[in-house]
This record gives C-alpha cells, sequence and structure tokens, in this order.
C-alpha cells in the first residue's frame, strides 16, 4: 500500500514560516519517500494563515509574498501534489467524526474537516503539530507524525 501523507495547516505553516516547529517539520518532509497531498482546504487555510501573520504584524506583507512564493513553488515542483477530494465524502465523515468524538476531544470545525478530508484520501500518515487534532486523527486509524 503506498504511503499517503496529509499535512494540517500547523505542520504547513511551520514547513513555511520560521516557529518552534520548523525544524521539525522540514526534518520530516526530508525523510519521506513520498509527496504531501493538497486539498483545496489545506492551499487555502495555508494562503490565509501567512496573510493572517502578515496582518499581525508577525510578518511583513514581503515575508508573506515570499511564503506564498514559496509555497507554489513547492506545488509546481511536486513537494505538494494538488489531490482532488470528493467533498460531500469529506463532510459525511466530518460529522461522523465529530459526533463520535469533539464532545470528548474539543476539536474545532477545521481541524474536524483536515482529519476527514485525509480519511477520504486514504491517508495513513497524518502530520500535525496540534495536540487535539492528533488525537483525533488516531481515532481514525491513522499513523501520526512527526
Amino acid at each position: 500500500m503506498p504511503m499517503v501523507v496529509y499535512a494540517d495547516t500547523s505542520f504547513l505553516f511551520s514547513l513555511y514560516a520560521q516557529d518552534a516547529n520548523t525544524a521539525r517539520a522540514a526534518q520530516f518532509v526530508e525523510s519521506l519517500d513520498a509527496a504531501l497531498v493538497l486539498t483545496p482546504l489545506q492551499r487555502h487555510e495555508l494562503r490565509n494563515a501567512f496573510r493572517l501573520a502578515a496582518f499581525r504584524r508577525d510578518i511583513t506583507g514581503g515575508e508573506c509574498q515570499k511564503l506564498l512564493d514559496t509555497f507554489l513553488g513547492d506545488i509546481q515542483a511536486g513537494v505538494l501534489v494538488e489531490t482532488p477530494v470528493a467533498w460531500a465524502e469529506v463532510f459525511a465523515e466530518a460529522e461522523a467524526l465529530s459526533a463520535a468524538h469533539t464532545e470528548k476531544l474539543g476539536n474545532r470545525g477545521f481541524d474536524v474537516l483536515h482529519v476527514a478530508a485525509a480519511a477520504a484520501l486514504g491517508a495513513n500518515v497524518f502530520v500535525t503539530f496540534d495536540a487535539r487534532q492528533k488525537a483525533l486523527a488516531v481515532k481514525s486509524g491513522m499513523k501520526v507524525r512527526p
């Protein structure tokens, strides 16, 4: 079975922007023999996170544009592979995950959508730095890294 790796936005942000988890994110990606899948949800949320960091003045507008350009370059280079997803399946899975686990784990809606999208794509590895999302991905039967 081929390895399908889904990275949530916390991981992707750390991969591109400098934060406490950047070194771990880069090391993990360098160790992979597979590309990371990329859904429209991940693409949107990461690009928005870069822009939000600029709004908050955590980074400059120029730094934001460099992050957006680097991200696009990695898509073009195949580091990230844009992957279509069946959204009706994702939302059905998200509702099932939410009903089964949110009251116990405290997951946000977007976190549930990411795990549901990974499940719909047949991901067997989920990468995140978010503890609650990690717990949900484990409950969904995926290996969680880094």
